[in-house]
């Protein structure tokens, strides 16, 4: 087909440049290299329809050709893929496994972590409110039986005075200034014994305070590891607190 095309091409270019007739629209021509060209094209044609025919024969058959690879190439692709899914599938579960195992041992340890914490708090708290109970107690025996000598002492010099009558004026104010005392005293010793209560109190309840801080934080962090998957949140999505209405302070532990 490329011969045909080149003598065509040839034949058009002779024309093109060849030498006007005056007068007229014709041309002179060279016969000898215009029939030659022709003679090229008359060969070439012959053999390049064969080529075209063969082409064409061939068509169906490079088409089914075709055809074929392109299903060969499809179902090796589907089969790539079958396998390729299923492949993930198994490394999914095997990852869910290992995640639901360790969810699991977190869970377990968070819950011991969270039982001794609260087990602690509690001995702590029981010893602290003995020992603040006792204080109290001693402090406030002390205070009565001071309260006790001081009255009687007060009630005593009051009677001394009283029985002098030279001084009986001045047993009377002395007499007062003692038992003044004597209260005086009993409302500091009452005082001291109220705010050493107070703070033992306040020492227990910061205590108790920093244990339920780490039950807390134990249970936060073991539902944040858990990734919400133990209940569903205000929206109705997962995560928030847990299905069993805890609230997760700690105080669930306690009670």
């Amino acid at each position: 087909m490329y011969r045909v095309f080149e003598s065509l091409d040839a034949l058009v270019t002779i024309v093109e440049d060849a030498r006007s007739v005056p007068m007229t629209s014709n041309c002179v021509v060279p016969r000898g290299d215009v029939l030659e060209l022709l003679d090229d094209v008359r060969e070439a044609i012959p053999g390049e329809m064969d080529d075209a025919q063969d082409v064409l024969d061939r068509r169906d058959e490079v088409v089914s050709e075709a055809e074929r690879e392109a299903e060969e190439t499809r179902s090796a692709a589907s089969s790539e893929a079958e396998e390729t899914l299923q492949n993930a599938r198994t490394e999914a579960e095997r990852l869910v496994s290992e995640a639901q195992e360790e969810a699991a041992r977190t869970l377990a340890e968070a819950r011991h972590e969270a039982e001794r914490a609260v087990a602690e708090g509690r001995r702590q708290y029981a010893e602290l409110t003995d020992r603040a109970r006792d204080e109290a107690e001693r402090m406030t025996h002390a205070g009565r039986a001071a309260h006790d000598r001081l009255l009687a002492d007060g009630q005593n010099e009051q009677a001394r005075l009283v029985a002098q009558t030279e001084v009986v004026r001045a047993a009377h104010a002395e007499s007062g200034r003692i038992v003044d005392a004597a209260h005086a005293e009993s409302d500091r010793l009452r005082r001291e014994c109220d705010e050493y209560v107070d703070t033992t109190l306040g020492e227990l309840e910061t205590t108790l305070n920093n244990a339920l801080g780490v039950v807390g934080r134990g249970r936060s962090q073991l539902w944040r590891g858990q990734g919400g998957g133990y209940g569903y949140g205000p929206d109705g999505g997962p995560g928030g607190y847990p299905h069993n209405g805890r609230t997760g302070t700690g105080m669930d532990l306690i009670d």
